[in-house]
């Protein structure tokens, strides 16, 4: 049954979202007339700029781009040690198939630049499961490549003036629906063992299925994004760091079908063995709306190891979660060191959710022996209102979560909300000031003690990386 979304209520949070200081980018426009000018932050500006009609790109919605987008990028590469450069996106409808982006290089998208993913699905080139995956999400074997992917790469932007990367993705959502893809589907940015990377002030429509995908990367920013998809669309996750190290996240407006923001690390045996987890991971300033799926979700695919994860003023409005912890019997690895600070929560069906039942394994090869470990998890100032249910906290039997912590939690529940607030086997920890009470395995403190729960006050190594103003003229013709 499809849950009704108070659509005006989504549009005005865009609208108050899209005026918040930390989206500072947004509010860039064309500062003259002609020639063009542009002005944005960026982790490096570029010596270099051109425009995609300079290659051949034809800005109409029916010409297929992909050569010159391609032609553009092998061009402008030649200027990596020399200062990099600018691939600018002017005002049109580009429709494309995927291209590899470059080092030293920003891709930036006009206010009135549409990138449209061409719907052919033929033209769209198989790659292999990723080595920590071993298995394709849709299907067994590769994956079709995601529209904008780069691997190897050091310092690449993909930014813009709130320009859009629209996936079209109806036709890959029917196509999964009827089980008849012979391939994972492609997500729309996706960037494999790179590090210094930028994604900012784009808005990002209808992916085939997960949007932006780093793998394998550091040194990651990603602000200021708006993610919109169906809510009954199909695995359309917003941001999915993914073995990752040194990410952060901040200011961005998700609603979708799935999670609005889902950390992971690998799947089963072919996690356990690539051995390379996601931490130190920022994620600040996040509104969502997802009915079916979590906030922030970390895990299922959580092999690898998730550690340090520090999440803060998060805003979520029909969301069946807040935070979702996914594991499973198989999945080894950790989830450890999370801390959560600040949530306003607003028609939920559960505020906290954690569960080692989840199957959905790669393949019929994992090892029954490989237990998760999942302890540290820190919630405080939270606050929610119409929820059916405050917690279900399931471990596993015999690999017990441990070190929960709560505090200062109200939770206000829905008329119709569950007889019994919280359920709770196989978990260890304690509480302070929640409303209503937890259950008994969470041992409750007394009133609200200085110190529980504690967010990390020392900043991470992502906190240093130092914006610059670009600034260019441009004659774009």
């Amino acid at each position: 049954m499809m849950v009704k979304t108070d659509w005006l209520l989504v549009i005005l949070l865009g609208l108050v979202f899209l005026s918040l200081e930390g989206a500072e980018g947004r509010k860039e426009r064309i500062l003259g007339g002609s020639p063009y000018e542009l002005a944005y932050s960026a982790i490096n500006c570029r010596k270099h700029s051109a425009s995609i009609k300079d290659f051949g790109g034809i800005g109409d919605g029916k010409t297929l781009n992909t050569k010159a987008f391609q032609k553009a990028v092998n061009q402008l590469s030649k200027y990596a040690s020399d200062g990099g450069a600018q691939l600018v996106i002017p005002a049109g409808h580009w429709l494309t198939g995927s291209f590899n982006l470059t080092s030293h290089f920003t891709l930036f998208l006009h206010k009135d630049a549409v990138l449209l993913a061409s719907q052919e699905i033929n033209q769209w080139p198989v790659i292999d499961p990723l080595p920590s995956y071993g298995h394709g999400r849709d299907a067994p074997g590769g994956r079709y490549i995601s529209l904008i992917f780069g691997t190897n790469l050091t310092d690449v932007i993909i930014t813009g003036e709130n320009g859009t990367i629209d996936g079209q993705g109806a036709l890959w959502w029917q196509q999964f629906h009827m089980n008849k893809l012979k391939y994972t589907r492609p997500y729309l940015i996706e960037l494999m063992h790179s590090n210094k990377i930028q994604i900012s002030n784009i808005t990002l429509l209808n992916s085939p299925s997960w949007n932006i995908h780093p793998v394998y990367s550091s040194d990651i920013i990603i602000q200021g994004i708006t993610i919109l998809a169906p809510v009954t669309s199909p695995n359309t996750d917003g941001i999915n760091p993914d073995s990752c190290t040194n990410i952060k996240l901040e200011d961005n407006y998700i609603v979708s079908g799935d999670d609005c923001v889902a950390v992971k690390s690998g799947w089963d045996e072919y996690g356990i063995k690539y051995g390379k987890p996601t931490s130190h991971l920022i994620i600040k300033r996040l509104t969502c709306i997802s009915p079916y799926s979590a906030a922030i979700a970390l895990g299922s695919e959580m092999s690898g190891g998730i550690q340090d994860v520090r999440i803060q003023d998060i805003t979520a409005i029909q969301t069946e979660s807040g935070i979702r912890i996914k594991t499973g019997v198989g999945r080894g690895g950790y989830v450890k060191d999370i801390y959560v600070k600040g949530m306003k929560l607003h028609t939920m069906k559960w505020v906290f959710w954690m569960t080692g039942n989840y199957g959905s394994h790669a393949d019929t090869h994992w090892d029954p022996k490989a237990l998760p470990e999942i302890k540290g998890i820190n919630y405080r100032d939270v606050v929610a209102e119409n929820v059916s249910m405050a917690g279900q906290l399931d471990g596993i039997s015999g690999d017990p979560f441990t070190g929960i912590c709560m505090s200062n939690v109200t939770i206000g529940l829905a008329k119709k909300s569950k007889q019994n607030p919280w359920a709770c086997t196989n978990i260890e920890g304690i509480s302070s000031s929640v409303q209503p009470p937890p259950c008994k395995l969470l041992a409750d403190q007394g009133p609200k003690k200085s110190g529980m729960c504690d967010f990390p006050t020392e900043s991470l190594p992502i906190d240093s990386i130092e914006m610059q103003r670009c600034s260019y003229r441009l004659n774009l013709r």
